[in-house]
This record gives structure tokens, sequence and C-alpha cells, in this order.
């Protein structure tokens, strides 16, 4: 059976502008019946690294909180804490960038409470019985929240080939014991016919994993937690991930995740996906380069499977944007993510997602 997935696509008039259309959008979808009086509500976003500005607005994160409490429910913004050296890696400072880049209380008319503490420790073990993990580590008030409305911003993604609704949670809610969990076997490698020595992977690695060697970064694999954060930082593209079995693995342990978030969530989440600066790569990063494509709109839904294969399939009907980073994949119909990352099949989180139930790819679009 197909699930119903609502498309509201940018264009606006002086009826009606794009922060209300988002608001009919909601409405459309079914806010209403996922949340009740005095609920708590997590509202799961992605805050934005500092020097990145891809992530959503914080005037369409105001759309909702006040839709929320118009229900007379409670809601919060939440994050989880990073595995990698940045700006979001505690509390104190995940905090301090969300306020940086627009979302305090005066803007979002919400609290922002970080799901797992104040270190990433506090946590919630859910009990799932599935191939990689009999139990999954969740921040601990996501799930104490009595629903769960998740805001993500549709971008490509280093390790996920794609990021949407079911990055945001599995990896998005995780502790940080649940980080280091999914990306457990992940391992990049050094070609050091490309490494110049310049350090600046060893600055970044939140592990202390790298080190310069005769000139030449050297990764420490028992202390490499696979975030991949030297991937991108290193601009002579000498760190790579050894794109094998791992990384079907990876996406299995994300999705599995996934299933974890929304396990005591049945009827009480909603899934909206922002396919706008779709950057080529995550949000995590304090930079982001050129979108790929043009901005499309706001896909919802209540299944995160299809609102995710969904948007997948919006972003690639587009042709490539000019100047973006794709020299491949650049027409029509042409996957632009595997452009990005040739050897990353981010389709096959879907595939996966379906097959443990988490929803169905088989999805009908109606433009509102």
């Amino acid at each position: 059976m197909k699930s119903t997935v609502y498309f509201a696509d940018l264009r606006t008039t002086h009826k009606e502008n794009m922060v209300n259309k988002l608001g009919r959008l909601m409405t459309t979808t079914g806010l209403a019946s996922r949340i009740h009086k005095r609920d708590l509500v997590a509202v799961k976003l992605h805050f934005g690294e500092a020097g990145n500005t891809a992530f959503i607005r914080s005037v369409f994160v105001r759309k909702v909180v006040e839709m929320i409490r118009a229900e007379g429910a409670s809601p919060f913004l939440t994050d989880a804490n990073t595995l990698y050296a940045g700006t979001r890696s505690d509390a104190p400072s995940h905090l301090l960038t969300a306020l940086h880049n627009g979302f305090g209380y005066a803007s979002v008319e919400a609290p922002i409470i970080i799901a797992d503490g104040l270190r990433g420790k506090s946590e919630t073990a859910v009990d799932i019985q599935q191939k990689n993990f009999q139990q999954v580590y969740i921040g601990s008030e996501i799930i104490e929240a009595d629903a769960l409305i998740s805001l993500a911003h549709f971008k490509g993604h280093e390790l996920a080939g794609f990021g949407g609704a079911i990055k945001n949670l599995g990896m998005g809610c995780a502790s940080r014991k649940g980080k280091m969990a999914q990306h457990s076997k992940l391992s990049p490698a050094v070609k050091r016919k490309k490494c110049i020595g310049c350090g600046e992977c060893v600055t970044h690695c939140s592990q202390g994993a790298l080190s310069l060697v005769e000139k030449k970064a050297v990764i420490d694999t028992a202390k490499c937690i696979g975030c991949g954060e030297c991937i991108l930082i290193c601009v002579q593209e000498a760190i790579q991930i050894q794109w094998n079995q791992d990384i079907p693995g990876f996406l299995e342990k994300m999705v599995e995740y996934t299933m974890g978030v929304l396990k005591n969530k049945t009827g009480k989440s909603l899934f909206v996906n922002f396919i706008t600066n779709v950057s080529p790569a995550c949000d995590c990063y304090p930079f982001n380069d050129a979108p790929i494509v043009r901005d499309i709109g706001v896909v919802a839904s209540l299944d995160p499977v299809a609102v995710d294969q969904a948007s997948v399939d919006l972003v690639n009907r587009e042709p490539a944007n000019p100047g973006s980073c794709l020299t491949t994949h650049t027409g029509p119909g042409e996957d632009k993510f595997r452009g990005v990352y040739p050897d990353v099949n981010g389709m096959y989180q879907l595939e996966y997602a379906e097959k443990i139930g988490l929803g169905t790819r088989e999805y009908e679009l109606i433009t509102i």
C-alpha cells in the first residue's frame, strides 16, 4: 500500500507566504493527529555547525512550534551531541552554536534541550532485536518525549549518500555510545601519494587518531571511530573511506537506530524534509558547498521511508546546478548523490528500512 507524501513548492503570493504555506502543509499532513494536549513534543532538527549556512531557517521552525502550541502541547527543540571535534560535541558548545545560528528562544519561542545531556552520555537503551543490534542507545530526552516531529534538511552525505528523515533520527538521536556503535567498522585510509603533510586532519581529529610521520598522515585504527570528519577536511582528497562492505553495514545500523527512536512513537511522529540548499555534504561541517540542484520545496509524510524516497526522486529529476561540484550524473533523471559519492549506494538505507518495516518506498505525491 502506498504512503501519502505531501509536497509544497516554493511558489508564493501576497495571499500566502512560504511560512504560512509550510503551516498548511503541516496541517494537511496531519500534525493535529500526531500530538495531544499537554504532550511534550521533541522537534528534532540540526542546528548547523558554526560556519555552515545550509540548515533550515529558524522562521520555519518557529511556525512548527506555533502550530504545536496551538494544539495545547509543549514543544522543545532538540539534537544530540556529535562524535567529532566541532562546535556541538558537548551541550554548552552545542547550545551556544544553536543560539549563534538563530535558534534562540526570542526567535523560535521554544527551549532547546540537548537530547543526550552534557557530554553525550544521557541515554536510554531500547530493545529492537535486529540484524546488527539487539539494543540501541538513544538520547534519553527523545525517548521521554510524548511525540516527535522530524525537521530534516535534505542534502548529500559522505557516508550515507544522502541524509533526510532517516539520518536525522538514526544518527541524530543516538547518544555518543550509539554513534560510536554505528561507526565502529568504518575506518578511512590515507593515500600517501596525495598527502602533502599539511596537518589539518591531525588538528581536526577528535580522537587523536591521526598523526604525521615523515610528513605523511597516518591513522591509528585502534583510536579511529570512523566519524568521517577527516575526509572532507582534506582538500587534497588524500583521506578516503575504504569503500567495501562497511558502508552497507553502516547504513543498516543507522536504519536500526531509527527504528529504536520511533519504537515508542507509533502514531506520534511526523516527518518533514526541506529540499532547499541541497548541499553535497552534511550540515556537520563548518562550511557548505554550492547546492547541487535548485531549491525545490518541502515534503511531509507520516512515513519516514516514503518521505525520503520522494525527496531523492525530486532531487534526481532536476538538472544539476551549473557551478556545483557535480561533473557527472548532471542530467534530469540521473542520481545526483551517486555523482557526488560514486561508491556510496544511499538507496540501500531505504531498501533496508522498508525491509525491517519502518515504512514503504511506494508513495503518492500530492502537491498542496
